[in-house]
């Protein structure tokens, strides 16, 4: 029987009565977590850690606007790589100095602290995070290696490694489409490569493209439906580039960031992408972009404080 009019839902067997009735009286289920489903969030972005700080910041995406401080992670570290499920942000690894292993997780559905709920296989920073419908990815980091971790989002475990990137890299950004983690750019030495690897299968990563050109300390990674993107970079840059997920392709340069910028973090809307912080310019901004055309971004408000080396999660 189908379940409606629960508008939380759209499963069971519909009817064309049922439909027309739907329709009609404006009740069709809102597929609401639909978003995160490709590493988009519908509410809201988030900014945790940094430099000397285990902050964590909360923004709408609905309005234009200032951030919030919600809570804070377990430790002070810089270099954490962030990552979302449907209920959840996870900041994994990062440094204090002397890098960390930990896996922390704080929730969505209320403002809270963090809490540790594992470890990375070993200890790193500046490495670039994916995440699937149901599993965290760690990928590279620094000391400068190539393992991929992966950690479940059902249950608080420990990361296992469960493949290689083409290249050993550290600060670089990460990708998700529906079906495939990306690591884009990286160094060092600095690289163009955007690398790819399943979420459905354990396995390495294979060379699918190239950024318009070589960089690291890059200023977040981000997730439309259907195509990646990159934006800023370590030599003061504000280039946004955007490569598809349906083909494997090289990226194009599609607009450029309010202010040249490093070490940024992250955030995908459904219908824009955030890079909030960064390094020079006070650290403090969030620009937005939109994914519907390509365009440059425009500041849209401010982190609670100036920050550089954060990670970005969404719900």
């Amino acid at each position: 029987m189908p379940q409606f009019p629960n508008n939380a839902v759209a499963t069971g067997v519909w009817d064309f009565k049922d439909l027309r009735t739907a329709i009609m009286g404006d009740n069709w289920p809102l597929q609401t977590n639909i978003g995160v489903l490709n590493n988009q969030g519908i509410t809201s972005g988030y900014t945790s850690g940094g430099v000397t700080m285990a902050t964590v910041d909360k923004f709408s995406f609905a309005v234009d606007g200032n951030a919030t401080d919600v809570g804070d992670l377990t430790q002070s570290r810089y270099g954490p790589t962030g990552q979302s499920s449907t209920i959840s942000g996870y900041s994994s690894g990062g440094g204090l100095p002397g890098n960390v292993n930990t896996i922390d997780k704080f929730p969505f559905a209320a403002d809270g602290n963090a809490t540790d709920v594992g470890d990375l296989t070993q200890g790193r920073y500046a490495a670039m995070g994916q995440s699937s419908t149901v599993r965290g990815y760690t990928s590279g980091g620094r000391p400068e290696v190539n393992i991929i971790d992966k950690f479940p989002f059902a249950a608080n475990a420990n990361a296992t490694d469960v493949g290689d990137l083409t290249v050993a890299r550290r600060s670089g950004v990460g990708q998700s489409s529906t079906v495939s983690g990306y690591t884009s750019g990286g160094g060092q030495p600095t690289v163009n490569t955007i690398d790819k690897f399943p979420f459905a299968v354990d396995a390495n990563a294979t060379d699918v493209g190239d950024l318009t050109q070589g960089r690291y300390r890059l200023g977040g990674g981000h997730n439309s439906a259907v195509s990646g993107y990159t934006a800023g970079s370590g030599t003061g840059n504000n280039v946004i580039d955007k490569f598809p997920f349906a083909v494997n392709a090289n990226a194009t340069d599609v607009g450029d960031l309010s202010q040249g910028r490093q070490d940024s973090a992250g955030q995908s809307s459904t219908i824009s992408g955030y890079t909030s912080g960064g390094y020079p310019v006070g650290g403090n901004t969030i620009d937005k972009f939109p994914f519907a055309s390509d365009a440059n971004a425009t500041d849209v408000g401010d982190l609670t404080q100036g920050r550089r080396a954060s990670a970005g999660q969404q719900v």
